[in-house]
């Protein structure tokens, strides 16, 4: 069931879930469009498995509703989930069974040909543990069966929770070039992770949630002007003296000054790197080397979801 003219893949509408008289989620609402790769970021307890949960239909909230491609997920739950993949953080299989046995078991469910389980074997690089039982897999080993668990049929979205958990840096580069691709051929992504820098590698847009509210959506750049998360500006000053540190600090709109060795760090508003230039030159400074690191995604985190 697939409402082309819809402007939403997935719809969040005003969605509370309580527990025990706490709401694990309060209120909460965002959308996602189609192909795009949604990260949603959150601190433990702040209401994202619940989100989850409920976006799959598997609990039922107080209040609000979700769509899926227009359609109420409470309403329509037969027919929308063929059309979702999912790996949830615990992935979990027969142990006893290899690993062709338990995706041939999948899709054996959702109707599909066999065939397509060796290629997704191949393609997330268990081609030498096809018929080895998973039970003496490892973490990481699950979690690439996981993945391609979630991709077969090719479902349209996918909702994949800690997607790089327990993998080694082969294993992550792996999942995240796969991420990237279905993404570039219209699968819409819901990502919701602890790992920030994974996030931001592949993401297109990102949600974060604190206390079970959305506290900000928007892509990276964005999100990192709405913060007001200064930049941090290093200047390798090869004569660097106590007159060239009080140059600088004596620069109006500046909200911190460290100095290591010769490098000098300023976190501050990019437009005021001319001034720090001007002052160490005035100063007498002579600068090697200069240098800007825009705020990071854990920046723009941490901002958000401050008690």
């Amino acid at each position: 069931m697939n409402n082309q003219n819809y402007p939403y893949v997935i719809e969040v509408n005003n969605l509370v879930k309580e527990y025990d008289g706490v709401n694990a989620v309060d209120n909460l609402s965002f959308n996602i469009k189609k192909g795009e790769i949604f990260g949603f970021l959150g601190p433990n307890g702040a209401g994202k498995t619940t989100t989850i949960k409920s976006i799959l239909g598997l609990i039922y909230p107080n209040k609000g509703n979700i769509k899926i491609n227009g359609y109420n997920i409470y309403d329509y739950g037969k027919f929308i989930k063929k059309n979702i993949g999912y790996l949830p953080e615990q992935v979990a299989f027969y142990n006893n069974l290899t690993a062709k046995q338990n995706l041939e078991f999948y899709a054996e469910l959702k109707n599909l040909p066999k065939y397509h389980c060796i290629k997704l074997l191949n393609e997330f690089g268990l081609s030498d543990s096809i018929n080895k039982k998973v039970g003496k897999f490892s973490k990481g080993m699950k979690q690439r069966l996981g993945m391609a668990r979630a991709i077969l049929g090719n479902p349209s979205i996918l909702i994949l929770d800690e997607p790089t958990s327990g993998l080694d840096p082969r294993g992550v580069k792996l999942i995240r070039d796969k991420i990237k691709d279905l993404g570039n051929h219209g699968v819409t992504i819901f990502i919701s992770s602890h790992i920030l820098s994974e996030i931001q590698a592949v993401c297109t847009e990102v949600g974060i949630i604190n206390k079970g509210r959305l506290s900000a959506q928007n892509d990276v750049e964005s999100l990192s002007k709405m913060s007001m998360v200064k930049a941090k500006i290093f200047l390798e000053i090869t004569n660097m003296n106590e007159k060239i540190k009080n140059a600088v600090e004596n620069i109006k709109g500046l909200e911190k000054i460290e100095i290591r060795g010769k490098i000098l760090e300023v976190l501050c508003d990019p437009e005021l790197r001319s001034n720090i230039v001007v002052e160490v030159d005035r100063a007498g400074g002579s600068i090697k080397n200069l240098w800007t690191m825009e705020p990071s995604l854990e920046d723009v985190f941490m901002r958000y979801t401050e008690a």
